[in-house]
C-alpha cells in the first residue's frame, strides 16, 4: 500500500458529495427521505466506529486509549463551536440554512466534519495494509446526505450551483490530502496508530452525536431509528466479510 493509493480512497469517500449535490434539487421537497438515508450513513459510522476504531481489544489496552477518544471528542467540539459561530451552524441541515449563513463558515465546517473520516481512512491503509470496506462504505454514504444538506444551505447564502460544485471539488482534494498524511503519520508512528484512530473516532462520534443524527430524526421521524439499524448491521456485515 502507498501515500497515493490513501490519497485516491479519501478523495473517492469525499466524491458522494458531488452526488448530494446532484440529488439537492429532486430531494429539496422530499426531505425525510434525507433524513432516511442521514440515518442510514449514520448508522454505517456508528458500526464502523464500533468494529473497526475502537473495539474491546482496543479498550483493553489501557485507559490511553480512552483518553485519546476523549480529547478527539473535545477537539472537535471546540472547533465546531467555532465555526458555528461563524456562520456555520446550517452546513447540515437538510431544509437549507438562513440567508445570512456564512458560505466560507459552511465551507470550512463540511471540511471539519470531513477531516477525521479521511485521516482515519489514510491510517488505516498503513496500519492495517488494506483498506476497510466497511469504513469506505460508511463514508462514502454519509457524504450524501451531508452534500445534499451542504448544497441546499449554500445556495440559499446565494451560492451558485457552480461555486458549489468547485467548493466541493476543493473539498473532495483536501480530504485526499487528509488522507494521505494519516498514512504517512501512521507509516512514521506506527505504534502509536491505534491512538490515531481512537482521536479521530471520537471526533467523528461527536459529529454524529451534535448534527448528523439530530438532522436526521428532525425530517425522518421515528423511522429514521431503524434504518439507523439498518446501516449498522450492513456496515458491521461488510467489517466481518472482508
Amino acid at each position: 500500500m502507498s501515500v497515493w493509493q490513501a490519497f485516491a480512497w479519501g478523495g473517492l469517500s469525499s466524491s458522494a458529495l458531488y452526488i448530494g449535490q446532484v440529488l439537492a434539487g429532486p430531494l429539496e421537497r422530499a426531505q425525510r427521505v434525507t433524513g432516511l438515508i442521514m440515518g442510514f450513513g449514520a448508522g454505517t459510522l456508528l458500526s464502523a466506529i464500533a468494529y473497526e476504531l475502537i473495539p474491546a481489544a482496543n479498550l483493553q489496552r489501557g485507559l490511553d486509549v480512552g483518553i485519546a477518544v476523549l480529547v478527539g471528542a473535545l477537539v472537535y467540539y471546540t472547533a465546531d463551536r467555532v465555526v458555528d459561530g461563524s456562520g456555520g451552524a446550517d452546513r447540515q441541515d437538510i431544509a437549507g440554512g438562513a440567508e445570512g449563513g456564512s458560505g466560507a463558515a459552511m465551507f470550512l465546517g463540511a471540511l471539519l466534519d470531513g477531516v477525521p473520516e479521511a485521516f482515519i481512512l489514510g491510517t488505516g491503509l498503513a496500519l492495517h495494509g488494506s483498506i476497510s470496506v466497511a469504513f469506505v462504505t460508511a463514508v462514502f454514504v454519509s457524504n450524501i446526505p451531508q452534500g445534499v444538506a451542504g448544497t441546499t444551505s449554500l445556495k440559499a447564502a446565494c451560492y451558485s450551483g457552480r461555486r458549489v460544485f468547485w467548493m466541493w471539488t476543493a473539498l473532495t482534494l483536501a480530504c485526499a490530502v487528509v488522507a494521505a498524511a494519516g498514512f504517512l503519520v501512521a507509516e512514521l508512528v506506527h505504534a502509536q496508530g491505534t491512538y490515531a484512530e481512537a482521536f479521530a473516532a471520537g471526533a467523528v462520534l461527536t459529529m454524529l452525536a451534535n448534527s448528523m443524527m439530530p438532522e436526521a430524526f428532525e425530517h425522518g421521524g421515528t423511522t429514521v431509528g431503524l434504518v439507523t439499524v439498518l446501516g449498522f448491521l450492513v456496515a458491521g456485515a461488510l467489517s466481518v466479510l472482508q
